[in-house]
């Protein structure tokens, strides 16, 4: 399975969307976000909790600038539009997925 790509016109409905949204900021270019891609792809099948989605900061780095992407990967989690975490660089899966299950709980007790 593939990691879908969001345009700069498709981020914004894709970030606000309801329910937690896990972006990376990558370029193919990049060893760890290349190491990442399968890490995400895993987690796009386990965690049912947040849908996952890529941005290339070479063919949109407005978004990039927007968000403060200095370096790669960088991942942020997202809860209708608003910003919760950031990642920046490389971490192993359980990171991403506590990430997730952290505020999927947020969102249940709330």
């Amino acid at each position: 399975m593939s990691i879908p790509h969001l345009t700069a016109d498709s981020f914004r409905a894709a970030a606000a969307a309801p329910g937690l949204t896990l972006i990376e900021f990558s370029a193919p270019w990049c060893p760890p976000c290349k190491a990442l891609l399968p890490i995400l792809e895993e987690l796009s099948q386990e965690e049912r909790d947040a849908a996952i989605y890529q941005v290339n900061v070479d063919d949109h780095p407005e978004l990039a600038s927007e968000f403060g992407v200095m370096g790669m990967p960088t991942v942020f989690l997202f809860r209708s539009g608003e910003p919760l975490e950031k990642l920046v660089g490389l971490r192993p899966k359980p990171a991403y997925a506590a990430v997730i299950r952290k505020h999927a709980a947020e969102r249940t007790v709330s």
